[in-house]
């Protein structure tokens, strides 16, 4: 009885698997065996040794987690017209989830270049604020202020010996590498802004960075970036680029006018742009430590509305900062946007020169209205363009009690 029972439960043991999976399969229809079943991918059968069928599961290494899936929607929603940059910074992040990552190597490197204004330093900041809810949760480095060879001292402290040497503290520690950690994400931005205005002697320094992960400071210490993510940005290559995008002779001068957007064939060319600019000022053994090379295409006019957007929505939570919770509300008109575009729209600077229209034509007048007290808690505006002076006017609107609609109140104190 006993070696029967053993003879059975060991048959049970043998063969779980294979068992579920060939009830499983019988119970399908022959016509859904290999296509797709409500998303699924598709179920090979194939013969095995004991002579059982078994199944063979077709799958998707494109899938992005829960998580990176998470962290693309919040980097969409705060960047615009870089989808290919952020696809490759969140299938680094997934790699990192995953455990993947190299054990001596950064999480990932990323050359960042392209003309300005479109959003290379931005993104690194969207990140920090997908990630750690606060924008500053990055090391940022601004290049420029290392541009001779003794600067270096003020990131890896001076060496022994040197006047002032227990004075200086080094930037680029182990404490601020990790002083934004928290116990979901441990994982350190890093960003080295307009790498190319650097000395020879950081890009130096960044070689055992990018290729062992380490960095040794003026007292010996070592630095860890195997759980950072580094970031350098550049514009080099935003000439070549601009010119192939807004050409200024010939036939294709009045395609880039008309077009709106950069289109499928000048992709390539604009990435090469930008790649060979890199290569004619970096050494191949700097860039053969980059992992990605990420090439920003310029905005166009889509893609300027709606930043415009992301920008009308921070000026409304800027004036609840600043009046309270109760605070004035605006909406904008489609001829004030339109105004604001016209007035912010330069292809030489990019976005930058649209927030500075908004900070000039809507935020400097809610500023004065606020200020001599025209508009208080619980006021509602709405933003419209005159034609006639070519410039936007503020309107307070209020409710009409009788017929319950609501009518601007037309001063002329409010118009900007």
């Amino acid at each position: 009885m006993g070696q029967s029972n053993k003879a059975s439960g060991g048959g049970a043991t043998a063969q779980p698997r294979a068992t579920v999976f060939t009830c499983l399969y019988k119970q399908l229809p022959k016509r859904l065996h290999c296509r797709l079943i409500r998303g699924l991918p598709p179920l090979r059968p194939y013969r095995w040794k004991g002579g059982l069928k078994m199944m063979r599961m077709l799958l998707d290494p494109t899938r992005m987690s829960r998580e990176a899936e998470s962290l693309h929607v919040r980097l969409q929603k705060r960047i615009v017209g870089q989808d290919d940059a952020l696809r490759q910074i969140v299938d680094v992040y997934q790699t990192f989830l995953s455990g993947m990552a190299g054990t001596r190597r950064p999480v990932g490197s990323f050359l960042m270049l392209g003309p300005t204004g479109t959003g290379k330093t931005r993104t690194v900041e969207a990140l920090a604020e997908s990630l750690f809810g606060e924008a500053r949760a990055v090391i940022k480095i601004d290049c420029a202020e290392f541009q001779h060879s003794h600067e270096i001292a003020k990131l890896i402290g001076s060496p022994p010996g040197y006047l002032g040497h227990r004075e200086t503290h080094p930037l680029l520690t182990q404490e601020s590498l990790n002083q934004f950690h928290t116990e979901e994400v441990k994982l350190s931005l890093v960003l080295f802004d307009e790498i190319e205005k650097a000395s020879d002697s950081l890009w130096n320094l960044l070689l055992g960075i990018l290729d062992k992960a380490t960095l040794t400071l003026g007292d010996n210490r070592q630095v860890d970036f195997s759980r950072a993510m580094i970031f350098l940005t550049s514009n080099l290559g935003a000439r070549e680029i601009d010119a192939l995008v807004r050409p200024n002779l010939g036939f294709a001068a009045g395609l880039a006018n008309d077009s709106s957007h950069v289109d499928t064939s000048r992709a390539g060319k604009i990435a090469h742009a930008g790649v060979g600019a890199a290569r004619r000022i970096f050494s191949p053994e700097f860039l053969n430590r980059i992992d990605k090379t990420i090439v920003f295409a310029p905005l166009g006019e889509p893609e300027l509305r709606r930043i415009l957007a992301l920008e009308l929505e921070a000026v409304q939570d800027r004036i609840h900062r600043a009046v309270g919770v109760s605070s004035v509300g605006f909406r904008a008109s489609r001829a004030a946007e339109d105004f604001l575009l016209c007035e912010g729209i330069d292809s030489r600077y990019g976005a930058r020169h649209l927030k500075r229209a908004v900070e000039r034509l809507l935020v400097a007048p809610f500023a004065n209205l606020i200020a001599t007290g025209q508009v208080g808690s619980g006021d509602s505006l709405l933003v419209d363009f005159d034609q006639s002076t070519a410039r936007l006017m503020f309107l307070k609107e209020t409710k009409d009690t009788a017929c319950g609609t609501v009518s601007p109140v037309p001063p002329q104190a409010m118009a900007a």
